[in-house]
């Protein structure tokens, strides 16, 4: 239902009794469109004209101050328009074909996870600050383990099927999918998880246990598919299972697979041999990178920022190399590395300075320690002389280092004929919209974490939900580009996706009484907010 720009009231009678139709009506194709949003009935008609008028905006009270009074009003746009977006993608029915009572409240989950965030706790109690529950047919106080929990658990069991709906409808045979992983981080207890423990945290909270979230988008970055994983899950260890979800359960017999460095490894090849209908496009991790250098298949002099070169492995001729220069990229490694380097001088000119003298095994230790932290063994020259440690820094390993900032090799196995070089990068390069999605599924307006479930089928589920309200999120912004393309810059850009919904917020519904009787209208929105409504649902309000 579109909300109403021009709401009014109309009075009708039937069989001399008159009642009133609330409507709002717009010109299209020539015509006169009208659409009914309730009705008064069991008034006298001179109470009904006083409610006409006070439609119209000209009612003049005559009793008293109160006889026209807004008594509350609740946030109706935003939740309104994020529902009609999931009924034009279909996503009611990609949740399940028939209509059962789950799916109105886990499409609530969804939208208010987009407007509000935070808690399945804290959404079931929105009640007296939006109409998102009643748009979606739940009247009357929610209840959290019935609306929400319970959803959840039905919800949780449609994953694989709705993923392979997402799948048949964004992901096409021969083309780009682009796959990625990170982890978010948990606190609290968590005995007999499967799912939570340490690992490598991507977010650099040390000694907190953590998830490892892997996610799945199309050539465009519109996502089709989540997975919660063990934290101590390493990158390469999931991607012969991911590649064989694709191909099998979602039907995707022929793909060019994208992932991050150290995705393809020698491990994760081993298992990808034979794969009928597989290409593979990744990069080489720094450690790859040298051992190419060493093997001479490729030189420093070919890292260019201008263009970009190809080599041809000589072991395995499928394997082709290209090699980028970034100089953005060169010049933030280089000054990480100089801050390194003079933290690291700091705290061993404070042990080479001591004028104690000390056994080299503790001297000895103190500099691992520093080594360790900083990561700057490979550039430090050490000893100990009696009781004195003697350091200097390797400059021309430095130098050496300093050559290869910014530089970055693109491996594929798809052939030239198939792929040029430019384009390999460029379908590389599409991995930053998986690194958008992981940045809005978890610090920006989503909120994936905190995490507050404690059951490893509640975290794969919230999960999920958040995957679902990412999936409108992106459709959302491809529909408001119009809007973002018009922006200003610096001072004056105007427009974030939090404001957009913000802006909707401001679309109420307004419940008030004139002369003793109850009514609800939706306050109208302006030249702005109907463009908003008007790219995102399609639709004039």
């Amino acid at each position: 239902m579109p909300i109403p720009a021009n709401l009014h009231l109309e009075i009708q009678a039937h069989r001399s009794q008159h009642y009133g139709v609330i409507r709002s009506s717009f010109r299209a194709n020539g015509k006169v469109i009208h659409t009914n949003h309730g009705r008064i009935s069991g008034l006298p008609l001179d109470k009904l004209k006083l409610i006409q008028a006070a439609f119209r905006g000209d009612v003049v009270a005559k009793s008293s101050a109160n006889a026209f009074r807004v008594l509350s009003s609740r946030e109706y746009g935003a939740s309104q328009a994020f529902l009609q977006l999931a009924k034009d993608l279909g996503l009611p029915q990609i949740l399940y074909s028939r209509h059962e009572p789950w799916i109105a409240p886990a499409l609530a989950m969804i939208v208010g996870r987009i407007v509000y965030a935070g808690s399945k706790l804290a959404l079931s109690q929105q009640g007296p600050n939006t109409v998102l529950w009643e748009l979606c047919g739940v009247e009357g106080r929610v209840d959290v383990d019935k609306h929400c929990y319970e959803v959840m658990d039905r919800l949780l069991e449609r994953q694989a099927a709705i993923q392979r709906a997402l799948a048949q409808k964004h992901l096409q045979n021969g083309h780009l999918v682009l796959y990625d992983i990170t982890s978010s981080y948990l606190e609290g207890e968590y005995e007999g998880s499967q799912l939570v423990d340490f690992g490598y945290n991507r977010d650099g909270k040390r000694g907190h246990e953590q998830i490892v979230v892997a996610l799945l988008c199309n050539e465009q970055g519109c996502p089709v598919g989540v997975e919660v994983l063990a934290g101590n899950t390493k990158d390469d260890k999931t991607v012969a299972a991911k590649v064989e979800q694709i191909q099998k359960e979602y039907g995707i017999s022929q793909l060019i697979f994208v992932g991050d460095r150290g995705m393809i490894t020698q491990t994760s090849r081993r298992q990808l041999e034979g794969v009928q209908g597989l290409r593979t496009i990744s990069a080489l991790t720094h450690r790859q990178t040298v051992e190419l250098l060493e093997r001479k298949v490729i030189t420093r002099e070919l890292f260019d920022e201008k263009s970009i070169a190809e080599v041809i492995d000589p072991d395995d001729p499928r394997r082709r190399y290209c090699l980028c220069r970034n100089p953005e990229t060169a010049r933030r490694e280089t000054q990480t590395r100089k801050s390194l380097l003079e933290a690291t001088r700091q705290q061993l000119e404070k042990s080479a300075c001591s004028k104690r003298k000390a056994k080299a095994e503790k001297i000895g230790a103190r500099v691992g320690r520093v080594l360790q932290r900083f990561k700057m063994g490979k550039f430090v020259d050490w000893s100990v002389q009696e009781g004195k440690l003697r350091w200097s820094f390797k400059e021309e390993a430095i130098a050496a280092e300093e050559r290869f900032d910014g530089c970055y090799v693109i491996v594929s196995d798809v052939p030239a004929e198939q792929m040029a070089k430019t384009e390999v990068v460029a379908s590389y390069k599409k991995l930053s919209f998986v690194e958008q999605a992981f940045r809005n599924l978890k610090t920006v307006q989503l909120e994936m974490r905190p995490i507050y479930h404690k059951k490893d089928e509640r975290i794969r589920c919230h999960v999920f939900i958040c995957l679902l309200a990412y999936y409108l999120q992106w459709h959302a912004r491809q529909r408001l580009k119009p809007l973002f393309a018009e922006d200003g810059e610096g001072k004056h850009r105007q427009w974030t996706f939090e404001h957009v919904i913000e802006r909707l917020k401001g679309v109420r519904s307004e419940r008030v009484t004139a002369e003793g009787v109850e009514i609800e209208i939706h306050t109208q929105a302006d030249d702005q907010q109907q463009r908003i409504l008007s790219l995102i649902t399609g639709k004039r309000s």
